[in-house]
């Protein structure tokens, strides 16, 4: 199966599963590929991962919320609180829709794809 039909699979399931998480997933997904159009995406890890050059992160599904993950947050400036103690990841977790601060995820992106670019 490829990767594109490994993520759509994986939305259906989510929808029927736990819609309020699918509505958190695809408008942060729908966020990523609009601001950032030559984004790919792939199935791995049992979620989203994304890519520009490299990876740049991905969204994720766990019990209590959705996971946006940063591959490099820790060279991030957010108001938003990024989670994380690892040497180099860093994540934003939502329970809701309404959770997500929308200009703050654009502003995140952009930042994103300027490291890209470096």
């Amino acid at each position: 199966m490829d990767s594109s039909n490994q993520v759509d699979k994986f939305l259906e399931e989510l929808c029927l599963s736990d819609f309020e998480k699918f509505k958190v997933v695809t408008f942060l997904r729908s966020t990523v590929l609009n601001m950032l159009p030559v984004t790919k995406e792939t199935f791995k890890y049992g979620g989203i991962v994304f890519f520009l050059n490299d990876s740049f992160g991905g969204l994720f599904v766990s019990k209590n919320h959705v996971s946006f993950e940063f591959t490099y947050g820790y060279k991030l400036s957010s108001e938003l609180k990024l989670e994380g103690t690892g040497k180099y990841r860093r994540h934003l977790k939502f329970k809701v829709l309404e959770d997500i601060e929308e200009d703050s995820i654009k502003t995140l992106l952009l930042q994103i794809k300027s490291l890209d670019e470096e």
